[in-house]
């Protein structure tokens, strides 16, 4: 049951950063991880300063 909870608040909070366009760091791991193994990723200091750059300096501006 609190399993349930966890994950449904979880998900919840992927939304709603989604909707408010705040960086997901455990979605960057994970896209990381899939199409980038090669690489190492940043740190999460590291991409939130990035995130901050490119959505200020290239608004819309993705990887892949």
């Amino acid at each position: 049951m609190w399993r349930k909870v966890s994950n449904s608040l979880v998900r919840a909070g992927a939304v709603v950063r989604r909707i408010i366009g705040a960086p997901d760091y455990d979605t960057y791991l994970a896209h990381m991880r899939e199409r980038h193994p090669d690489l190492t990723p940043m740190s999460r200091d590291r991409f939130m300063a990035a995130q901050l750059q490119a959505r200020f300096d290239k608004p819309g501006a993705r990887c892949c």
